[in-house]
């Protein structure tokens, strides 16, 4: 039986999400990737922007001909080959790690199909256990490439989430990854995700921030807000 707390949380989180659907339209996630190439892609991500994580990619799928050649590649040529995605002296040995520890576990083969015979935590635990692999990593690979239920918390949702009073402030992002998958609907993760971006991104900004121009901004607790004079 649910609480009062988890059915005004149920209300709540349906009506900002429908209301962003509203604003924003269905979403839809850029071409998927097969997840060993989500994988990597997302590790290149890490505190870098989109365009450089793109380059970074393409570069290095043209100097090797397979993920295999990546992983037997001596170190310093994946570094080269990712360094405009910055820190690629961590990204790119983890990347040949993550190679290597997926070709372990199947007896040579990169791919991650046997994490769809786990269950979703277990998937998780899984990527989770990849140095270099956090709890957003692991969700963008199991929801976006192979369709296993995860919400992942970036920057932009772990903001917004905040403001929006959808998870306690005292969270860090990691706990706030469990306490949003605990209480939103899987169904809801795919556009729900990607729209909470897209209100980080384009109007609930770090810095800078736009009540005024918000879809959810009655549905927002948010103590600072900057409304115009009169609303």
């Amino acid at each position: 039986m649910m609480t009062e707390a988890s059915q005004n949380f149920a209300a709540r989180i349906t009506e900002i999400r429908e209301t962003l659907i509203e604003a924003f339209g269905m979403p839809v996630w850029r071409t998927p990737l097969p997840p060993v190439d989500e994988l990597v892609s997302t590790i290149l991500s890490q505190n870098t922007n989109d365009i450089n994580r793109d380059k970074a990619f393409d570069t290095l799928k043209a100097r090797f001909p397979s993920w295999e050649a990546v992983m037997e590649a001596d170190k310093d040529e994946v570094i080269e080959a990712v360094r405009i995605a910055g820190l690629a002296n961590q990204k790119g040995p983890r990347i040949q790690q993550a190679l290597k520890e997926i070709a372990a576990h199947t007896g040579g083969s990169l791919d991650l199909a046997f994490l769809r015979d786990k269950s979703a935590e277990e998937a998780r635990k899984w990527l989770m256990a990849i140095k270099g692999v956090g709890p957003k990593t692991a969700a963008i690979v199991l929801l976006f490439s192979m369709g296993i239920p995860a919400f992942p918390v970036d920057t932009h949702i772990y903001r917004v989430t905040g403001r929006l009073g959808l998870r306690p402030m005292k969270l860090n992002r990691e706990q706030t990854h469990i306490y949003l998958e605990e209480r939103i609907p899987p169904d809801y993760f795919y556009d729900l995700h990607l729209n909470i971006i897209r209100l980080g991104r384009e109007v609930c900004g770090a810095r800078k921030w736009e009540c005024g121009r918000c879809p959810v901004e009655s549905l927002c607790p948010f103590e600072n807000k900057n409304l115009p004079s009169g609303e």
